[in-house]
């Protein structure tokens, strides 16, 4: 892969501030303050909100307390989502900090799946880990992995730390970029390809929308065509989700969202897959309305 470790990092220590309020109905034996956290962009939200959990529960009866959920404007946060992803999607246009309802009771079956400890997570990252794998090289790479280097991969992500103050953030900046370079040591493999080639098998992509009831868009795509120029961006989606991109002659309807930014659509499939994929080796894309303010 190009070493554009700078990316890399940026995209590693992307953080979201968010307040964390315990919805209205919740029975509580005094008042509970809101709760703010840094949230890391590439972790999940049942990964990295222990501390949220246990400030809330001080003030509440052991009895009133079941799974924890959460809720933005009304819609359930699916916690197998990126924390990043799910703001691009719900909240990208919305003042800073992101504010995020905390439940305790009345669990949204139809809607989330339960996350009954951190092994539901992890068992999710590495399927999801292993499937990019399959599109990228045909399970090699991962297959070819000890148990170690699986166990390293999620270690690296799991470890990712959840920060407000700044004195927090000071204290574990070393820890952030040793777990960096754990995740990275063993990543770089899963982003690499023969010289020959110019890119992977299939990019690993999910094409998300606001606009329709269907989960994500995934379909098989090839970073390099036929005649050997690489896809872009803009091909992809000229491909697979042609609404989202502007008519030749009209005005810009959505933005393109990895991360927080709108890549350009010239650029190339590959870097995006190589540089903006989150952990999971996926490039998660929001296609949301353009904001009309």
């Amino acid at each position: 892969m190009t070493d554009d470790k700078d990316v890399l990092r940026d995209v590693w220590f992307g953080r979201i501030p968010t307040c964390f309020t315990l919805y209205q109905d919740e029975i509580t034996e005094r008042e509970a303050e809101p709760y703010y956290l840094l949230l890391p962009r590439v972790s999940y939200l049942t990964l990295v909100t222990d501390k949220v959990k246990k400030h809330f529960q001080k003030v509440m009866r052991q009895e009133d307390i079941s799974e924890i959920w959460f809720e933005y404007e009304g819609t359930p946060l699916k916690w197998h989502y990126p924390i990043g992803l799910l703001f691009d999607l719900l909240a990208s246009s919305s003042a800073l900090p992101w504010n995020i309802t905390v439940h305790f009771k009345s669990f949204p079956e139809k809607d989330l799946l339960h996350c009954p400890s951190k092994d539901a997570i992890e068992a999710h990252f590495m399927s999801c880990v292993k499937e990019a794998d399959a599109l990228k090289h045909k399970s090699q790479v991962i297959n070819e992995m000890q148990k170690k280097d699986h166990k390293q991969l999620w270690m690296g992500l799991q470890n990712v730390v959840s920060t407000w103050s700044s004195q927090e953030i000071e204290t574990t900046q070393r820890v952030k970029q040793d777990r960096f370079d754990q995740f990275w040591a063993i990543n770089r493999k899963l982003m690499e390809y023969p010289a020959e080639e110019n890119g992977f098998r299939y990019i690993p992509f999910r094409i998300y929308q606001t606009t329709t009831e269907r989960p994500f868009i995934q379909k098989l795509f090839r970073p390099v065509a036929a005649d050997g120029q690489l896809h872009t961006l803009g091909d992809l989606l000229k491909e697979v989700c042609p609404s989202a991109l502007a008519p030749e002659d009209g005005e810009k309807k959505n933005q393109v969202m990895i991360h927080g930014i709108e890549p350009m659509l010239e650029t190339p499939l590959q870097w995006l897959s190589e540089h903006l994929s989150y952990p999971d080796n996926f490039l998660h894309i929001s296609i949301i309305p353009q904001p009309t303010d």
